[in-house]
């Protein structure tokens, strides 16, 4: 198996367990009892209306890197992240292979006005609940994990909950997973099987994604002319986590990286 079939496969396990733990009828109604009305941050308004589109990653490591950031904690980075000028904040609740957990998604509602991204390898309903219920505003819908049903399917389910998507693409193949209800579209740089990275993966599909989309460009993003570049490409968002990770102070990084693309 390449990587994101190992993923996938060790997600299959951990929904198996987390449902025996809680049913899915019982998470369903919790997610659907859930009132955020008023709460819910737009993460395509956001986008829409930023001169730096910067989305911010908290991640600890990487299947490819392994610890980026070992130990990294909430309260002392993503905070500080909103404060140098984030647009948004990713947060990876993936345990098995970046070091997350729901509690970062829940702590991290807790201390910033932010739009929150859950990222993690959404394979069920069951999670698109999980990220109601511990306070995220979109949730990722990754078209190689899913069939173009599951895609459609999901999105109706995060919207129905209240929740924004954000399709991530990673090859011309996947365009047709593209369809009107989808907030945001994302292409991601990296090859999620071999996790190989390159940039021009997002130049080249920027004019076949449908003009009326917003679209960010995710990984392998670690200078400002990369975004210039990708700005006048028509991206609008640009997804960057272990550019600023791998720093001491991920905030201060953020900050100096904003300075430089102004």
């Amino acid at each position: 198996m390449n990587i994101l079939e190992q993923i996938i496969a060790s997600k299959r396990q951990e929904l198996a367990k987390a449902k025996v733990k809680k049913p899915y009828s019982v998470v369903l109604r919790d997610a659907e009892a859930t009132n955020l009305e008023g709460q819910l941050r737009s993460f395509k308004s956001a986008l829409q209306h930023s001169a730096t589109g910067i989305i911010a990653e908290f991640k600890r490591k990487s299947p490819s890197k392994g610890f980026i950031h070992e130990g990294a904690r909430v309260e002392d980075i993503v905070p500080g992240y909103e404060q140098a000028g984030a647009t948004a904040v990713s947060i990876l609740t993936d345990a098995d292979y970046f070091g997350g957990s729901t509690d970062d998604l829940a702590d991290a509602r807790q201390l910033i006005r932010i739009p929150i991204l859950r990222k993690d390898f959404i394979i069920d309903t069951y999670q698109i609940c999980e990220a109601k219920l511990y306070g995220a505003d979109v949730v990722l819908l990754i078209a190689a994990a899913l069939s173009k049903g599951q895609a459609v399917e999901f999105t109706a389910f995060a919207h129905h909950l209240g929740l924004e998507v954000l399709l991530e693409i990673h090859h011309a193949g996947e365009l047709d997973y593209i369809h009107a209800p989808v907030d945001v579209v994302g292409v991601n740089n990296r090859n999620l099987g071999s996790f190989v990275t390159n940039v021009q993966t997002s130049l080249d599909l920027a004019a076949k994604i449908p003009p009326e989309m917003v679209r960010i460009s995710e990984s392998g993003i670690s200078s400002p002319e990369t975004v210039k570049r990708l700005q006048q490409a028509g991206f609008n968002g640009f997804l960057m986590g272990e550019n600023f990770m791998k720093q001491a102070n991920p905030a201060q990084a953020l900050e100096q990286f904003i300075g430089a693309l102004s």
